[in-house]
């Protein structure tokens, strides 16, 4: 089967397509023929070598995906041949069969393609986790999404609307840019460039600044992000798509009103197969009722994965980018 391999060459690794042997599921564990497997702001820092996602190569990046299982392991009750399986936060995804430990799978629901759970899986799960538990957005609290024409912003700004919130998005496009009608279509109110969002921020809220702000971006956008918050406000940083944020004084979250900052991740919200099955549950729950819009920006097949994270690393893609390894 075929693989995509990172390998060092002087500098940052290499993507290249190798082929290896067909995995064989272990006790716990099936083997699933991959259909689409997403790609991540995080598949790049394991590339790049970036803090904790630093990896030794060679190693085949993805950690997230969708397909069918073909083999089940030893002890595994749940799941059968032919069952349509969703995962997240699972190694080795940028491949055509992936072995994966059974508790960690969701079955997809009937009406769900499976590059849509690809796509909603990872994004989905962490638009759901940061505005239901990180910070629990409530009716009326005004709320910056950074990068909301991305894969999680769309999916972050129509969990928000949901729940009531006063939507300052942020996007990179000029104002008769498409990312800013994707925007306004997830539910924002208000859609403006990095530059000008603490004005608008200022406008809705009457001066006294956002209860939250969500931001994927990072450095280029952290110190205007703080300044926007109201005092007790939070900071929600849970990506770098910018880079990476320096060291920061805990002393400015005094001066700044008594601020909260927090650095989340899904692989703590997801943290055992109940609340697992439960985030997955709910957004898919949601794309089968129409409350859930999953836009796929861009599929590449498995030999141009290193296309893929290039054209993400641009900023100028909209929605999730998928890997088709049967492509």
């Amino acid at each position: 089967m075929r693989v995509v391999v990172g390998e060092r060459q002087g500098g940052p690794e290499v993507l290249s397509v190798t082929e290896r042997e067909e995995p064989r599921p272990g006790p716990g564990e099936v083997v699933v023929d991959v259909a689409a497997a997403g790609v991540n702001f995080m598949d790049i820092y394991q590339r790049e070598g970036i803090g904790n996602y630093r990896t030794d190569p060679p190693f085949v990046p993805g950690g997230e995906g969708a397909g069918t299982v073909v083999a089940v392991g030893a002890d595994v009750k749940h799941l059968a041949s032919g069952d349509r399986v969703a995962w997240a936060n699972l190694p080795e995804s940028y491949a055509e069969q992936v072995a994966l430990p059974a508790h960690r799978v969701v079955k997809i629901p009937e009406g769900i393609s499976l590059q849509i759970a690809a796509a909603a899986m990872l994004q989905g799960m962490t638009a759901h986790y940061l505005c239901t538990s990180t910070y629990p957005v409530r009716e009326g609290d005004i709320t910056v999404v950074h990068a909301a024409a991305g894969g999680v912003g769309l999916l972050l700004t129509q969990m928000v609307k949901r729940r009531g919130g006063v939507i300052v998005a942020t996007t990179s496009g000029g104002p008769d840019g498409g990312k800013v009608e994707l925007a306004l279509r997830a539910g924002a109110d208000h859609v403006v460039g990095y530059d000008r969002f603490r004005d608008i921020v200022d406008e809705a809220s009457d001066g006294a600044g956002a209860h939250v702000v969500y931001d994927g971006v990072g450095q280029a956008t952290f110190d205007d992000s703080l300044a926007a918050l109201r005092p007790r406000g939070m900071m929600v940083l849970y990506g770098a798509a910018s880079g990476q944020v320096p060291p920061v004084d805990p002393q400015r979250l005094n001066t700044g009103g008594s601020l909260f900052l927090t650095r989340p991740t899904l692989t703590h919200y997801i943290a055992d197969a109940d609340e697992l099955r439960w985030r997955a549950g709910e957004v898919f729950d949601w794309i089968l009722k129409g409350d859930l819009e999953v836009r796929i920006g861009g599929t590449y097949p498995l030999a141009e994965a290193a296309k893929a994270q290039q054209d993400l690393a641009s900023r100028r893609t909209t929605g999730k980018l998928l890997l088709l390894p049967g492509v």
